[in-house]
Formats: C-alpha cells, structure tokens, sequence
C-alpha cells in the first residue's frame, strides 16, 4: 500500500484550509515589491517569480490535470512552474529575468486555475476519485504551500530591507523569561516512536511511514539549543580557520564559498548584529544560532559532543519518565502560541528559552519552533516505506546519502506540521534555512 486511507470526512474543512494557505501565501507576496520578485536572494535556487507561479501549477497538476483528468488551458506554464530545484554544490540556475514570464500574465494564470480547481471540488464525493474524496489529495496540497510559505520566508530573508514592506506589527525584540545555562540534560535509556502507522487514518507524507520503535541508550542532550552567544566562542576560538574540526569535504565547502560566520549574522564597527527580516539588531546572544549541517556539526566537535540521531532527539522530545509517548514535547493538547515560535507568529527568532510552557517531560527546552533541528541521521526511508504514487519524488528522489534529517519545525512551519512523525532534510552545506542545533553526550 502506497498512501494511508484517510478517515472519510466532509472535504469543506479541507477547502477552507486550503483557502487560509492561499491566503497566507498571498499575504507572503504582498510583502515584495512587484520589481523584486524577478530577484533571486538565493544563488541555488529559482528567481521569485518562479514560486508565484509554482504553487498554483502544484495544485492544479495534482488534483485537477492528474486526479480529475481536467484539460489544461496553459500547459506550456503548467510545465514551467512544475518543479523546484534542490540545491546542489557548485550546480547553480543561469535563467535570466527576460526568460520569465510577465507578473499579470502568471496572476492571471493563477486566478484561473484556483477557480477551476474550486469549481471541479463542487462535485458530490461519490463523483470524485477516492484520493480526491478522501482529502489526501487536499492535504498534499495544503501542506505543500505551507512548506513554500517557509520557503519563502527565508527566500526574502535575504532580500536587502528596502525592498520588502513590514507589516504593521512587525517586531524584532523579544525578552528572555529568566537567565538560563547552557547545561546537559540526562536521558534514560528507553524508546523512541519514528513514523504514523498507515491504520491511523491520518494524513503524513510517505517518508513518515511506517511506525518503528528504536531502542536508545541514555545519553546527555542540551537543554536548550546553542545559543548566538555560544556560537560567537567558537568563531572568536577560530573554529572556521581549524581545519582539524572540519570534515574534508564541509572544509573544502567553507573554503570555496568564502563561509566565515553563521548567514543571518552582519559585522560592522560595532560587533556583530542579526540580520532581522525586516531590519538588523545587534546580535540577540540569547537567540538560537542559525548555521549549517557542517557549522553545526563543527561546532559540536569542538565542544567534544556530537548532533543527536533523530531517535535520540524523538527520545528526548516525545519521551517520558513514565515511558508513555506524547504527541508533542509538553503532552498531548494541540499547539498554542505559548509553547513555542512556530506557525507564522513572529519574523525572526526569540530566545531560547522564552516558552518554558513548551519543554518536554525531561526538561528540554525549544523543540518545536524557533528553528529546525539538524540531527546526524541521513534522510532514508523507514523499513515499508512505499512511494506516493501520485508524488513518486517527493522523497525518494532525495535518498542519496546526501540529506540530514531536520525535525522540530521552524517560526514560519504551519502548526499542522509540529506532529510527532514529520520529517523535514537538507543537504550539510545549505545555510539559508531557520536550522539550529543541541549537542549530545552518549
């Protein structure tokens, strides 16, 4: 079996999600100067525009081209807007502006489709195909454009300040609730839970199946993820100029790509500052340091400890004294803004430990939001792992070896992405995401 069969439901709370995503996305580029979305902040990946076109193309090739067999009206932009690039070293786009098509010409494209998918999802369930009636055609959907929201969250990070427009409540400084030290948190030997089960009845992407149980020796995990603070004792230590903490290959990346501070972190005459997504501040050392899988790992080596494996940081997260799995670090109730950073609720970071509401049965702090967390587990598939059939390359087109799993969710990941089971993977040279890090001790 390829997909999980949904629980049978009214496919109308499925639309109105889908609308909030259309909406949030649209809010995300409204943002951007018309001008700049011929821009391209990231060299490895596609121009702006490419994104505005993209994620109605998604929708339409998935649930009305292919599920509903509806004819195309523009297939030469359902073909260009049909794919992303995944970034790799040294392979870099040379499209220019002109190759694109103009900005009313892809809305145009877009109102178009939406009112076509919309029209055709009118029909009675009987009358749908069953991964259209199921919902599991609207969750890819759904969740396929929250994941470009966070894409295009960090793709105007690096967009310079002018030409993006803040929204009106828009903040950059955040307190910590209490000091806190940076220590070493003790986990018993016990089970981590990877994965859903295909019975649940529950949506997940195919990496996240099937449900196996790992048995995880104790070990020591940060209580908190490595702090700006901490990270600047390492670069004043010259972590990036020895050569000895580095691997062979992420040295010989620093090198060509000229890395020599974390991304989102600016020196000027007066130390350090964060580059905020709408304006710098000098650098917040209680935020979490957003590096790469080769900083990260670096920095964990100089501290002698190493990233957690995904099972040690599911142990860590989901875990309990008690030995009973949660959904999410703090129990079982859904997620709220007083747990942690996450879906849209600010721009930039917060401290570490400003939602001690979300801290696992453990003691560990900011698991979920406020950043990725890069572990030491390449991206494979869990044992009866099966393709959508529909999505054949969602995953594994990306099991090479190449890939470190992520887990935790980010300031811009969608709530409905915080489950247990979800996976996220980039490759160990890509510092452009919201991806922090906690140090182990086995």
């Amino acid at each position: 079996m390829a997909t999980a069969k949904m629980a049978p439901e009214s496919l109308q709370p499925l639309l109105d999600r889908l609308d909030d995503a259309r909406k949030r996305t649209d809010a995300l580029f409204a943002l951007i100067r018309s001008e700049t979305l011929y821009e391209r902040p990231i060299p490895e990946r596609h121009r702006l525009i490419f994104y505005l076109g993209h994620l109605e193309a998604f929708d339409w090739n998935l649930i009305a081209r292919d599920a509903l067999h509806s004819p195309s009206f523009d297939a030469e932009y359902d073909k260009l807007f049909a794919f992303g690039i995944d970034p790799v070293d040294g392979q870099l786009p040379h499209d220019v502006p002109s190759d694109w098509p103009r900005i009313e010409q892809i809305r145009a494209y877009n109102q178009n489709l939406r009112e076509r998918i919309d029209n055709a999802l009118q029909a009675p369930p009987s009358k749908l195909p069953e991964t259209v009636a199921d919902g599991t055609l609207l969750h890819v959907a759904i969740e396929h454009r929250l994941m470009h929201a966070e894409t295009l969250a960090y793709l105007m990070h690096g967009l310079p300040h002018d030409q993006k427009s803040a929204p009106t409540n828009y903040e950059t400084a955040v307190q910590s609730k209490a000091p806190f030290t940076a220590e070493r948190t003790a986990i018993p030997a016990g089970t981590a839970t990877l994965g859903m089960q295909r019975e649940s009845r529950h949506f997940g992407w195919d990496n996240e199946f099937e449900e196996n149980q790992v048995t995880v020796p104790k070990f020591r995990i940060g209580a908190y993820p490595v702090t700006n603070g901490e990270f600047v004792e390492f670069l004043q230590a010259g972590g990036y100029e020895n050569e000895r903490l580095w691997s062979a290959e992420d040295w010989a990346w620093k090198n060509s790509a000229k890395i020599s501070h974390p991304h989102f972190w600016e020196q000027n005459g007066r130390g350090w500052s964060y580059r905020g997504m709408f304006a710098n501040v000098p650098l917040p050392l209680d935020w979490p340091s957003y590096v790469s899988h080769a900083e990260a790992s670096t920095y964990a080596r100089w501290r002698n400890g190493a990233l957690p494996t995904e099972a040690q940081w599911h142990r860590a997260a989901f875990g309990t004294p008690a030995e009973i799995e949660c959904a999410y670090p703090w129990g079982d109730v859904a997620p709220s803004a007083e747990r942690g950073n996450f879906d849209f609720a600010r721009w930039d970071p917060a401290p570490v430990n400003a939602y001690p509401a979300g801290q696992s049965a453990f003691g560990v702090h900011d698991l979920l939001g406020n950043g990725w967390e890069w572990t030491s587990t390449r991206f494979a598939p869990f044992p009866g792992f099966a393709a959508f059939p529909f999505y054949p390359g969602y995953s594994a087109n990306f099991f090479d070896g190449k890939h470190f799993v992520m887990k935790g969710g980010s300031l811009s990941t969608a709530a409905c992405m915080l489950r247990r089971s979800f996976r996220n993977w980039f490759q160990p040279h890509y510092p452009y995401v919201y991806a922090k890090f906690r140090m182990v001790e086995e």
